[in-house]
């Protein structure tokens, strides 16, 4: 009987998310710019050349480690707690080098899909996944615009050496445009904030309409309620760091209720810099669609960029800003 992955929480992520391979990268970019019809056997003899050298964490490692380690709790008979899936834009050969990483550090990561170039973003659905983190813009746009799943492009690994918890996994959440869809953010872009408060206000007790991670943060709140103890000392912490303060902060709360969603932690941080707050909850990702919240704090945490829909309003918004 085909194993059912619908349960579980399903990562599916990029072998450069995974693993830091920026030199690699950097080398096919540069022989793709000189000669793109030599590029890819240069790059296929790179690799194979350099197939028993480890390779450092990519952005999303900590992640992983701390969500593998969950599996911990998986009782006898049920599917997987967490699944992480393993796609690369590699051919099975050239991605032997990640393979072989991922053995060597003993990662309990059994599923993988190495697509020789093309896209891996059309495989997504199949392999049930709930979260997809790339360093591949196109790749991260096409599943948002898609609606398959959650999707981020991850920033660079952070500078700090600082080890993350890994007996507890944490997420970090904007509001606006991530977990709830953009219409308030709308607002405040055209009308500004004064309006954007008087309208939450108004609108305080109809339910936000959800955002592109909405079904991830409340795939991971029932995830919760797999795992032993009472809910607030759960191995899984969720947290929501938004710009958004009194009296915009009560819309938030009673839509995550209409939800059903516990989450641990919320910060209405009025225009406070995130990344101070992040340093203190020190989460395993952190997902914002604005570099200017993101690029502050990825130099200590793990960030992930939360896309725009082609078709977005905001998108249009800030381009004629610019």
């Amino acid at each position: 009987m085909p194993l059912d992955l619908s349960e579980s929480l399903v990562i599916g992520i990029s072998a450069t998310a995974l693993f830091d391979l920026s030199q690699a990268d950097k080398i096919f970019k540069e022989k793709i710019d000189k000669d793109p019809e030599t590029a890819m056997e240069e790059y296929r003899k790179y690799m194979l050349k350099n197939e028993d050298k480890p390779l450092k964490d990519g952005t999303g490692m900590p992640l992983v480690k701390a969500l593998l380690n969950l599996n911990k709790f998986q009782k006898e008979n049920e599917p997987p707690i967490v699944e992480v899936i393993v796609m690369s834009r590699n051919s099975p050969e050239t991605g032997f080098r990640v393979l072989n990483e991922i053995r060597r550090r003993n990662l309990n990561i059994s599923r993988s899909a190495f697509t020789a170039g093309e896209s891996n973003v059309d495989y997504l659905e199949a392999f049930y996944v709930d979260l997809f983190l790339t360093t591949n813009e196109n790749d991260a746009q096409k599943v948002i615009d898609s609606n398959v799943c959650a999707a981020a492009i991850v920033k660079a690994p952070p500078k700090t050496d600082k080890s993350l918890d890994e007996n507890q996994v944490r997420f970090a959440f904007d509001a606006d445009a991530v977990i709830f869809n953009e219409e308030s953010e709308i607002v405040n872009q055209t009308k500004g904030l004064s309006s954007f408060h008087a309208h939450e206000n108004n609108k305080q007790d109809t339910p936000l309409a959800r955002g592109p991670h909405a079904n991830l943060l409340i795939k991971l709140s029932k995830m919760q309620e797999r795992l032993p103890g009472r809910i607030e000392f759960s191995p899984v912490r969720l947290a929501i760091m938004t710009a958004r303060n009194s009296p915009a902060e009560m819309r938030v709360i009673k839509t995550l209720r209409d939800w059903n969603v516990y989450v641990d932690e919320a910060f209405f941080l009025g225009g406070l810099e995130k990344s101070r707050f992040l340093k203190a909850f020190k989460p395993h990702i952190f997902f914002d669609d604005q570099d200017s919240h993101l690029d502050p704090a990825a130099a200590d945490i793990p960030s992930a960029k939360v896309l725009y829909p082609s078709n977005s309003v905001l998108t249009n918004l800030i381009k004629n800003k610019k």
